[in-house]
């Protein structure tokens, strides 16, 4: 038993707002937590950790509530940390002053419910931008260094109904001129949308709502991808081959009897991704590839081949769902996690080097 890798619960943290996205700083001990304060208020705070506390360094109230947030666009000499918030808009902050954001477009008419960067961080190549998806169906990518306009606008023709864009991800992001956005909706639709060629590389439905996507890495062709849903359920995709009618090979595994808020893979091994479930439950996985990742079909076209998840570790640490996680990038089996308890944790995950 002990020879498995092992959650443990570091430290845990009330707080008096609403939790909604935690992220690691990266090249340091400090996470930054997002959510929202009884009155509507955005609440943003940074945290270090230090000899087995958590200790407050700066925290600051704005006038709208915060949803998500990312470092992937940034330097990582300035580590600016991008925002969305429940009323649409884009930001970027200087977290040693986050009086004023160093940036900030009216991205969305509605709540910005998810956000990814990339090209920031060393991670991938290219320019450093950032995508928002929102409740407005519309899914945008936007430049920081170009002010105002998104670079990208991903929605829905005129007359076709609006879906509400729960989860967005990049990744095929390995040359200068490669890559590839991944979004999810509440009505289980998936798509990916090449920014190479401005158009919709593929899609498909997932028949319940996806609250979380993400590629296993996103400066590399395109390998995995992980996408997460209600009714217990997440999908992995193998994209190194796309077959003309079978689309890509997949499977699907239940999980936490209950919604599957979200997955983060390992930065240190591709094929171990986390889980959170609405349970209050966490899931280690990994994943194991075939012998041969494609075959032909009778026609000679290639046909992705699904390799297989094994369930390693599971924790239950809340009786509320837990709904955003994030691994250290730098210490291996490190992570933050926040849940609807109003509670931060700090978590260690042990024997990660075996796997």
């Amino acid at each position: 038993m002990m020879e498995k890798p092992q959650i443990i619960a570091h430290i845990q943290k009330n707080l008096n707002y609403t939790l909604f996205d935690a992220k690691w700083v990266p090249r340091s001990a400090r996470f930054v937590v997002v959510g929202s304060h009884a009155r509507g208020t955005g609440a943003l705070q940074v945290y270090e950790l230090c000899q087995g506390e958590v200790k407050l360094l700066k925290e600051t109230e704005k006038h709208s509530a915060f949803k998500c947030g990312t470092f992937g666009a940034s330097a990582i000499q300035q580590r600016y940390f991008a925002t969305g918030d429940f009323n649409g808009k884009l930001a970027i902050w200087n977290l040693e002053s986050p009086d004023i954001p160093v940036y900030s477009a009216d991205a969305h008419k509605e709540i910005i419910n998810c956000i990814d960067g990339v090209g920031g961080l060393g991670v991938g190549e290219g320019a450093p931008e950032i995508v928002t998806g929102s409740r407005d169906g519309s899914v945008k990518v936007w430049d920081p260094r170009q002010k105002d306009i998104a670079v990208a606008n991903m929605e829905p023709a005129d007359g076709e109904q609006k879906r509400d864009c729960w989860s967005v991800a990049f990744g095929h992001s390995y040359t200068q001129e490669e890559r590839c956005i991944c979004a999810g909706y509440d009505n289980g639709d998936l798509k990916m949308f090449d920014l190479r060629t401005m158009s919709v590389k593929w899609e498909t439905n997932l028949k319940n709502g996806i609250c979380s996507v993400e590629f296993d890495r996103k400066d590399i062709m395109m390998n995995k991808l992980v996408a997460t849903t209600l009714e217990s359920k997440f999908h992995v995709f193998d994209l190194r081959t796309h077959h003309p009618s079978k689309g890509y090979a997949s499977l699907v595994e239940k999980a936490h009897k209950s919604t599957v808020w979200c997955v983060k893979h390992m930065p240190q091994n591709r094929d171990v991704f986390m889980t959170a479930g609405g349970n209050g439950t966490l899931n280690l996985w990994k994943y194991s590839y075939p012998a041969k990742r494609s075959k032909q079909d009778t026609d000679g076209l290639d046909v992705g081949v699904m390799g297989s998840v094994s369930l390693v570790q599971n924790a239950s640490l809340s009786t509320q769902p837990i709904h955003s996680f994030d691994w250290s990038p730098d210490k291996e089996g490190l992570a933050v996690c926040t849940s609807f308890d109003q509670s931060l944790r700090v978590l260690f995950v042990t024997k990660l080097n075996r796997m």
